[in-house]
């Protein structure tokens, strides 16, 4: 487990112990080549602290406290009196730049809401550039949370920033020991996971762990179980898991793929996904990070993780041009109900790829590539159940026909909830239970929402609201308005606004709607501009590419996967609200048409599903005016839809 800070003692101790006996107990807790830097940068902290907080007889210091979902530590965390303050220096500067603002503010926001002890305790977050000049009269401004804006100052001004919040202060008694220790329940964004788990910190550092939720370290161990039961007896695999969206599959998936690096070669693993957004995000995250933390060349970084990360159409084309076994013996699908039906893939493989009499499912063709090896290999499918967005998307009936029919001799270990009707194999699942090769496993199934953390109900509510549900909508809402706020505006520039005043720290916000809003354009929202996404999702707030500038816009296609902090959720007119039901449309040319065929009326329903849940802290939805004079978006496509969202409990910004 990861050590909770590298010093701590109580602040009268501190105070009077020599600086070279502090910094071998932080030398010792490192673990690391030690760099001069580093050492420098120690002495420093500790000399300045000595000396500023002299005045000080009570409170519990710590060096190097642990933020595990970022990956990263604070550099002091001081309780006092009943409050955390969070310090964190900047040695040798004169100036607070943005990017050292935001960190420090992310470290108290980060223990606020995932560290148990802090979550109703006041968190003040301090930035000391080591050589700057006063800034000025102290001004502490708390928010609701109990979370101060960061305060900015010099060394020597640190006791009067601590005097002055202790003096506004309730008092109260803080056991720093049991504080410490209390527990960490962190649900990290995919990007922050990935770069956790890539520097080899274990899942259950990076993943809540309370009795509330699921444990994800439960479906982990129930895969890795798998994997060394097929080893052990030489037989092929595949084991099917399941999941509420944000429950952590694709954090499960790469938890295996990337502790494969460590592993001997036949437990080398790949995650494949054919999100390919995701996998450009994710990539691009990783090979930065890598750079960032080790100084090596770009490409070399993102080498190392192509091996382990890759889109899954390259590793089929790849195998249509090699007809040995893959070097992998574990493969991990992502979204694997998203894979292509017979038809699709065949009119692919022959129109693009010049694969004459390809007559195969997706899933069918991925079998048989992983069945040529001699003895055992193993197949993880993570699935999500209502996600399908795409036209020839075969849901989960293709992979189970491909078992029964072409390779019964494969066992399967499914999860115990795919006989939920989201997942398509009610007609199937009576034969399934009377196959002997096929166990059913409650382990492989994640059931609470993780990214969401302020709203674990929030795929009940966008369920029961695109079921047309109001009633149930509304009651679902309840549960989670006073910790993931949904509001609604007629008005861009006010959804912008409310968006940039919601996000802290570096909090990310952006706005997204459907593939098929067309008709957003008079609104300056074009989606079919496409985004770059790892432009978007990685970038920050000075770059007009990313998420910040709200100005792209991102569809269910780019998102798919991947959160923000803080959404916009823009509503056109190919999904609205008439006559007591939802009705779907397409833009074709100069018109709208109605859309028939149930099969496109579940994509466009999916992808609404998708953009209402990318948001991990709240979102405002946007549905237009409209425009009498205007033929293609006039007030009755978007009225009545705005009107059925306010019956499922939501208000109105203005």
């Amino acid at each position: 487990m990861l050590q909770t800070s590298y010093y701590h003692a109580p602040l009268a101790t501190f105070l009077t112990t020599p600086r070279d006996t502090i910094l071998g107990e932080l030398s010792r807790s490192h673990h690391f080549a030690l760099e001069g830097t580093q050492r420098d940068a120690w002495l420093v902290q500790i000399d300045l602290l000595q000396q500023a907080l002299a005045g000080l007889d009570s409170g519990t210091i710590f060096f190097e406290f642990a933020i595990p979902r970022m990956g990263k530590r604070a550099d002091v965390v001081l309780l006092l009196a009943g409050i955390v303050f969070v310090i964190e220096f900047k040695v040798g500067s004169d100036t607070f730049d943005r990017a050292a603002i935001d960190q420090v503010h992310d470290y108290a926001l980060d223990l606020k809401n995932f560290h148990r002890g802090s979550h109703d305790v006041p968190i003040l977050p301090i930035l000391i550039a080591t050589r700057a000049g006063n800034v000025g009269p102290v001004d502490i401004q708390w928010a609701v949370d109990q979370v101060a804006a960061p305060i900015c100052c010099a060394h020597d001004h640190l006791l009067p920033v601590i005097e002055a919040a202790l003096g506004n202060a309730v008092p109260r008694v803080l056991e720093a020991a049991a504080w410490a220790v209390s527990g960490y329940l962190p649900t990290p964004t995919i990007i922050e996971a990935a770069q956790a788990l890539y520097q080899d910190h274990a899942v259950e550092e990076i993943a809540r762990s309370d009795a509330g939720a699921k444990n994800l370290n439960t479906t982990t161990a129930c895969i890795r179980a798998v994997i060394q039961d097929a080893r052990a007896s030489r037989s092929k695999t595949i084991c099917f898991v399941t999941g509420v969206p944000g429950s952590g599959k694709t954090l499960a998936g790469l938890n295996i793929a990337t502790a494969s690096v460590q592993q001997d070669d036949a437990e080398k693993a790949v995650f494949l996904s054919g999100n390919g957004p995701l996998v450009t995000v994710l990539r691009e995250a990783l090979a930065r990070d890598q750079c960032a933390r080790t100084g090596c060349k770009k490409q070399d970084a993102a080498r190392e993780v192509a091996s382990f990360v890759q889109n899954i159409h390259h590793f089929r084309d790849e195998a249509l041009r090699d007809l040995n076994a893959p070097p992998e013996r574990i493969v991990i699908f992502d979204e694997a109900q998203r894979a292509w039906d017979r038809d699709q893939a065949s009119k692919f493989m022959q129109a693009k790829r010049g694969q004459v009499g390809f007559d195969q499912s997706e899933p069918e063709f991925l079998i048989s590539v992983m069945d040529r090896h001699e003895d055992w290999c193993v197949i993880i499918c993570l699935v999500g159940g209502g996600q399908e967005i795409n036209t020839g998307e075969a849901g989960l009936s293709e992979w189970m026909s491909a078992l029964r029919v072409h390779y019964p001799n494969w066992r399967v270990h499914l999860s115990d909830r795919l006989s939920d009707p989201h997942y398509g194999l009610q007609a199937s699942a009576e034969a399934l239970t009377a196959n002997e090769q096929v166990t059913w496993q409650p382990d492989l199934h994640l059931g609470v929402a993780m990214r969401s953390f302020r709203a674990e109900a929030l795929s009940e509510f966008v369920g029961h609201l695109l079921d047309n549900r109001a009633d149930l909508a509304a009651q679902a809402y309840t549960k989670i308005q006073d910790r993931y706020p949904i509001v609604l505006t007629r008005n861009i520039d006010e959804a912008r606004a409310w968006l940039r005043q919601q996000a802290r720290g570096s909090e990310r916000y952006g706005i997204m709607a459907s593939s098929g809003a067309l008709r957003l354009r008079p609104e300056g929202l074009n989606v079919r501009a496409k985004i770059d996404p790892a432009n978007w999702f990685l970038n920050g707030p000075d770059d007009v590419r990313s998420a910040f500038y709200l100005e792209e816009v991102a569809t269910e296609f780019d998102v798919q996967g991947l959160e923000v902090d803080w959404a916009c959720v823009s509503w056109d007119g190919d999904l609205r609200y008439q006559k007591d039901a939802w009705t779907a449309h397409a833009f074709k040319g100069t018109n709208w048409q109605k859309v028939n065929a149930p099969e496109r009326q579940t994509y466009l329903r999916n992808a609404y599903r998708v953009i209402l849940t990318r948001a991990r802290q709240g979102m405002v939805i946007f549905v237009p005016e409209g425009e009498a004079l205007d033929r293609t978006r006039p007030p009755a496509f978007y009225d009545q839809t705005f009107q059925f969202l306010q019956a499922c409990g939501l208000v109105c910004l203005s």
